[in-house]
């Protein structure tokens, strides 16, 4: 599995860190942004399923890291 893909879940938690759940894909994007996120971090966030995500495992499965 390469690098970047292996720390995508703890770049997400560390960016994440403080939302609060629950919430949509787009209010996660969003925050990412806010928290100035990498733009491989925004991306992936973004291609999640839009759907209502209510802890970081629920991110993590949206981002394929279950």
């Amino acid at each position: 599995m390469p690098l970047a893909k292996q720390s995508m879940p703890h770049d997400a938690a560390q960016t994440l860190a403080g939302i609060d759940f629950p919430c949509n894909k787009a209010k996660i994007v969003e925050y990412a942004r806010s928290k100035n996120a990498n733009q491989d971090l925004i991306k992936a966030l973004d291609g999640m399923p839009d759907d209502q995500y209510t802890s970081m495992a629920d991110v993590f499965k949206g981002l394929g890291s279950e």
